[in-house]
């Protein structure tokens, strides 16, 4: 949990950080309710030193489209870890469970302001699908 502040970089500035890292720590919660098997998704943790470094969560979900697809709900990597080969370790463990569901597509969302993530994602073979656009109402 004390790396989801890390999963603030690059939210618009609309967004509240505070509601950002709660949301994160209410998703990364529910892993851990008890639910079907069949609902279960899988938290992957990368631990050093004795120290965790790193985290995916994944999970199924239906595609708006129809196919059930594996979605990646947080991958985080503590700041003196990054660029050691970790998010590409939790990426692949989370790849591998999708593999085992069956599912054709690992899915993800990051912010459109943190180049870092999307440099990265690119890097690895994940590519662009959609653009959210958003537009902050006058009170």
């Amino acid at each position: 949990m004390e790396l989801a502040a890390r999963l603030c970089e690059g939210v618009a500035e609309w967004r509240d950080p505070d509601a950002v890292v709660e949301a994160a720590r209410q998703w990364l919660a529910g892993f851990f309710a008890p639910v079907a098997p069949e609902q279960r998704g899988a938290v992957f943790v990368a631990v050093a030193g004795g120290e965790v470094v790193g985290l995916v969560s994944v999970n199924t979900h239906r595609h708006f489209t129809g196919p059930v697809e594996a979605y990646i709900g947080e991958l985080v990597v503590a700041p003196h870890a990054v660029r050691g080969g970790v998010g590409r370790r939790l990426l692949g463990a989370a790849e591998e469970w999708a593999r085992g569901r069956g599912v054709r597509h690992l899915t993800l969302e990051t912010a459109a302001g943190n180049a870092t993530a999307r440099r990265f994602y690119a890097a690895v073979g994940y590519r662009e699908e959609a653009v959210r656009f958003t537009r902050v109402l006058d009170q």
